[in-house]
C-alpha cells in the first residue's frame, strides 16, 4: 500500500515536472529540435498523469518512462564529455533523469499473473 502510494506521488511529479516543459516549447521557438523533443515529453508527462490513477493498469507507461530515462541520462552523460561548455547542465540533467529512471524502476508495480496460466 505504501509502494502504491509512493509510486502514485512519483508519477504525478514526474508528470508536472514534463508537462512543465511545454514551458521551452512556447519560451525557445528558435530552437525547434528543444521544440520537437520536449512535446514528447510534454505529451509522456499528461500520460503519466492519467497513470497514476491505476498505475498497475499502466505497467508498460511506467517502464518505458524509466529505460527512456535512463537512456537520455546516458545520452547526456556523453555529451557532457565532449561540451565543455555544457558540462554542468548536462550532469545535472543526467542526475535528473537516472534518479526518475531508478524511482520508476524501483517502484513500478508487479507483474500480475497469467490469467491463462
Amino acid at each position: 500500500m505504501i509502494r502504491e502510494r509512493a509510486l502514485k506521488i512519483a508519477l504525478v511529479t514526474v508528470g508536472l515536472l514534463f508537462v512543465a516543459t511545454v514551458y521551452g516549447i512556447v519560451q525557445l521557438p528558435e530552437e525547434e529540435t528543444l521544440q520537437m523533443m520536449l512535446s514528447i515529453y510534454v505529451t509522456l508527462g499528461v500520460f503519466l498523469l492519467l497513470a497514476a490513477r491505476n498505475p498497475s493498469a499502466h505497467r508498460s507507461l511506467i517502464a518505458f518512462t524509466a529505460w527512456s530515462s535512463f537512456a537520455h541520462a546516458a545520452v547526456m552523460a556523453v555529451q557532457s564529455l565532449h561540451d565543455v561548455a555544457e558540462r554542468a547542465h548536462l550532469l545535472i540533467g543526467t542526475l535528473a533523469f537516472a534518479v526518475i529512471g531508478i524511482a520508476l524502476v524501483a517502484l513500478a508495480p508487479a507483474k500480475l499473473p497469467d490469467a491463462g496460466s
